[in-house]
C-alpha cells in the first residue's frame, strides 16, 4: 500500500468519537488528520491529498452527502466512507449515490471500521497499481479512456469525466475482455459485496457506460448483457 493511500482524513463533529477513531487508525499505522465540519473538510481537501475520507453525515454546517457530492463535482475521486447514526437503508443508498464508497452506521465496532478501511484502500490501491502496470489508457471502438485521470473521449469526439466507480467497473471488465463477469464479481471488486442491497446497482452503472461509449446504447457492441449472469466486455467494434 502506498504512502499516499495510508493518509486518512476524519471528518467528525463529535470530539470524543473523532479522537477515538483517529487514535485507533494511527495505532494501525495510518497517517491521520481530522476536522470538525464539512467546510473545513472541503478546504482541507482543496489543498491536500489522502487515500480515504471518513465522513460523518450529520455535520453542523454542510452535511456529509453534500460534501461528497461537492468533491465529486470538482473531480475529486478520493474514496469516502460515511459514518452516521442514520442506519436506514434509504440513507445508505443516498450516501452511495452521492459518490460514497461505503456506509457504516453508528454505533459501530472498531474492528468492523478497520476492516472496511482496509478493504476500501486495498481496492483503491489495486485500481491505481493495475492502471499503472497495464497501461493507463484503454482504446476500444473509437473510444479512449485514461484510467489515471478519470477522463475519456468517446467515439464522437466528446470529452467525458468518469466517476471513480465507472472507471473501476470498466477496469475490471477490461482486465477480462471477452469473458463473462458476474454482477457479484463486479460488486465485490468495486464496492465490496455487502455495500449495496441489490445487484441492480451494477446494471445502472453499465447503462451509464453504454450511454458514454456505445454508438447505439440500445444495441450495444461493447458492454453486452449475459442474461441472468452478468456482462461481457468486447473491445473490437467500430473505429
Amino acid at each position: 500500500m502506498t504512502e499516499y493511500t495510508r493518509r486518512i482524513l476524519v471528518v467528525e463533529d463529535d470530539p470524543h468519537l473523532g479522537a477515538g477513531v483517529v487514535e485507533n487508525l494511527r495505532a494501525e499505522g495510518y497517517e491521520v488528520d481530522s476536522v470538525g465540519d464539512g467546510q473545513q473538510a472541503l478546504e482541507w481537501l482543496d489543498g491536500k491529498s489522502c487515500g480515504l475520507v471518513l465522513l460523518d453525515v450529520m455535520l453542523p454546517d454542510i452535511d456529509g452527502f453534500t460534501v461528497c457530492r461537492t468533491l465529486r463535482a470538482r473531480g475529486d475521486n478520493t474514496p469516502v466512507l460515511f459514518l452516521t447514526a442514520r442506519g436506514d437503508p434509504i440513507d445508505r443508498v443516498r450516501g452511495l449515490e452521492a459518490g460514497g464508497d461505503d456506509y457504516l452506521a453508528k454505533p459501530f465496532h472498531l474492528r468492523e471500521l478497520l476492516l472496511r478501511v482496509r478493504a476500501i484502500l486495498r481496492r483503491w490501491d489495486w485500481y491505481q497499481s493495475a492502471s499503472a502496470a497495464e497501461g493507463a489508457v484503454l482504446r476500444f471502438g473509437g473510444n479512449e479512456v485514461d484510467f489515471r485521470a478519470f477522463r475519456a473521449r468517446s467515439w464522437n469526439g466528446v470529452a467525458q469525466e468518469l466517476t471513480e466507480k465507472e472507471a473501476m467497473i470498466l477496469k475490471v471488465l477490461a482486465e477480462r475482455p471477452g469473458e463473462i463477469v458476474s454482477r457479484e464479481d463486479l460488486l465485490e471488486r468495486v464496492w465490496g459485496y455487502d455495500v449495496f442491497p441489490s445487484t441492480r446497482t451494477v446494471d445502472n452503472f453499465i447503462l451509464r457506460l453504454r450511454k458514454r461509449f456505445e454508438r447505439d446504447p440500445a444495441d450495444p457492441r461493447h458492454f453486452l448483457t449475459v442474461w441472468g449472469v452478468g456482462y461481457r466486455f468486447i473491445t473490437a467494434g467500430e473505429s
